[in-house]
């Protein structure tokens, strides 16, 4: 039996040690007084102002909010189409390292009462470079597609070291739309951290 019980907590901290390592997303969402209209009826999701609907990152992101918008009670509606909309917008950028100098060099003195002494060091840098991070930033906002009003809008925002499996599309998208859309509809107007 202890056998058993130590063989299961060995694999579970096998499997633990699987899984990609996962950043805080910050995310800030605002929406109308009256939340009731939200998690119900049809939506379409569709491209913001600006936005490359025709791009995989895109499309890997649109679907992404698409599931979630489902887990919250919503059906899908094709573009052009629904009660609601939610139009995404996704942007990526590479941030470069800060640069430091691979030398440093300090001076130090003492006197005491055998003397006194002025010592100098130099420190070389042999780390590698760090690599550069990913900034990704999702913004979705919901409006009823009658009058144009937003009942719901959202930001997440999420950076992630370019060495990183979160870097990628594919994973990086489903844990940015599952941040975004926690605690749906959210606090108004408050950033949180999501981990």
């Amino acid at each position: 039996m202890k056998r058993l019980a130590l063989a299961a907590v060995l694999a579970g901290t096998v499997l633990a040690g699987c899984v990609a390592p996962v950043g805080p997303v910050q995310v800030t969402r605002f929406h109308a007084p009256d939340v009731s209209p939200l998690g119900k009826g049809a939506i379409a999701v569709e491209a913001a102002p600006g936005s490359d609907p025709a791009s995989l990152e895109w499309q890997t992101y649109s679907a992404a909010v698409t599931r979630q918008l489902i887990l919250l009670g919503y059906t899908e509606a094709k573009p052009g189409s629904g009660g609601q909309v939610a139009l995404v917008k996704l942007s990526r950028r590479t941030l470069a390292p800060a640069g430091t100098s691979p030398v440093s060099v300090g001076v130090g003195g003492s006197t005491g009462s055998y003397g006194s002494g002025v010592g100098l060091g130099l420190g070389i840098n042999l780390s590698p470079k760090p690599a550069a991070e990913i900034a990704t930033d999702l913004s979705v906002s919901i409006r009823d597609r009658a009058s144009g009003a937003t009942l719901w809008e959202g930001r997440a925002t999420f950076v992630v070291s370019g060495k990183s499996p979160l870097a990628t599309t594919a994973l990086g998208a489903p844990k940015m739309s599952e941040a975004l859309f926690a605690g749906f509809p959210g606090q108004s107007g408050e950033t949180i951290e999501v981990k």
